[in-house]
């Protein structure tokens, strides 16, 4: 399904991306924080990866700042742009290495985490926020020519994802005692950040920049 885009011009799109960053970045540190203190104190290793990648959220949101920082309507950002969009590969491969790691080691030692309703209640929030933040992001993407943009978006949007993926497993440990169903949702959270990782990193060359 085809994204509505945003008519307005540059300036005005620059101005909103940066107001959508800072939401992003006060939303998700709080996701974070919330997320890491449940998911250690239930070892939970689905709601850890979570807080993670909320954290790598801020950072990508961070470097997309970095990026907009460099905007001149007078002058080719190109280079800055590629840089700032293989960043944000990089951070999901570094998020699917660790939390794949750890779900993997927790099944084969049975490893069975306690149920967490502040896990619950969080992923359930997540849901609702995400993509309507992730549909914003890309709406502007266009206006910004911005391959960095898009990868942002399509990092909120694996948030949303991930919140549906941790809602399953912290839901079904705490409802049903399937304790599995918590690493296993870990090893899927992982394998969707190493794919959208891939994704970003073989994105194509900016097509419609201010200097294509």
């Amino acid at each position: 399904m085809s994204t509505q885009t945003l008519s307005i011009d540059r300036p005005a799109a620059v101005r909103r991306a940066k107001l959508l960053n800072k939401v992003t970045i006060g939303y998700n540190v709080t996701e974070a924080v919330v997320s890491l203190a449940a998911g250690f104190a239930a070892g939970s290793v689905s709601l850890i990866g979570f807080g993670l990648d909320s954290s790598i959220e801020v950072s990508a949101a961070l470097i997309l700042a970095w990026r907009l920082h460099q905007e001149r309507h007078d002058d080719c950002k190109q280079p800055s742009d590629r840089l700032a969009t293989r960043a944000i590969a990089i951070s999901f491969w570094v998020l699917a290495g660790y939390v794949g790691f750890e779900a993997v080691r927790d099944l084969v030692t049975a490893s069975a985490p306690e149920a967490s309703i502040v896990g619950i209640v969080v992923a359930s929030v997540s849901l609702v926020v995400m993509p309507v933040l992730a549909r914003a992001k890309r709406r502007l993407a266009p206006a910004l020519g911005s391959q960095a943009a898009n990868a942002d978006a399509a990092q909120t949007n694996l948030c949303a994802l991930l919140s549906g993926v941790l809602l399953v497993g912290v839901g079904a440990n705490a409802l049903l005692g399937w304790w599995w169903a918590d690493p296993a949702a870990a090893i899927a959270i992982a394998g969707l950040a190493a794919t959208e990782g891939v994704r970003t990193w073989r994105a194509e060359a900016l097509e419609d920049t201010c200097c294509a």
